[in-house]
């Protein structure tokens, strides 16, 4: 498994359509956790997630992680290292969701913080919260914290890849290196 992690418009997704003719089926952990909260909580989109309490939060996790334990195969698992909640930071990948995967590589997406904003500006996809450059650039301070928190826990290798505008082939380029 590579679980492939970073901030909401760092490009996550975008660098990952470039493994799609890897053999490595790609994975949503947000998507996971907004169908199993969806039901037992009733929540209307996935960006509801970040809010709800931390106990609620980390039922999903669980939830998930069982689910994603009982996977074989080559999986990306596409999604966030830390999520900003009203409450201060949660881990994307608490501990017992960690122990029971076996991590390859953990791969930390980013970019510059103002690109971030400009990205997050015009995607009418998703239903975010306005956040300024100087709580982007903690958050993505954070993330870079959890990501050798993560390394550390799992012994997987650790890289951050830096998706600025106009480096989309570098970013995947590097991103693919790993899945051969």
């Amino acid at each position: 498994m590579i679980i492939v992690m970073g901030l909401p418009g760092a490009g996550k997704s975008t660098v990952l359509k470039s493994a799609e003719k890897t053999g490595y089926a790609s994975l949503n952990y947000g998507n996971l956790m907004f169908d199993i909260a969806k039901k037992k909580f009733g929540l209307g989109h996935r960006d509801e997630l970040r809010k709800l309490e931390s106990a609620q939060q980390k039922m999903v996790q669980e939830a998930v992680g069982k689910e994603l334990s009982g996977m074989g195969g080559k999986i990306i698992l596409d999604t966030h290292c830390s999520i900003s909640t009203p409450k201060g930071y949660l881990p994307g990948l608490p501990y017992a969701l960690l122990c029971g995967l076996k991590v390859d590589y953990l791969v930390l997406i980013t970019a510059p913080i103002d690109e971030i904003l400009s990205r997050r500006s015009t995607d009418k996809t998703r239903v975010r919260d306005a956040e300024s450059a100087e709580s982007l650039s903690e958050h993505d301070s954070m993330n870079r914290s959890y990501l050798a928190a993560y390394s550390c826990l799992t012994g997987a290798p650790a890289m951050i890849i830096s998706n600025r505008n106009g480096g989309l082939e570098e970013a995947q380029k590097k991103l693919l290196s790993l899945l051969q």
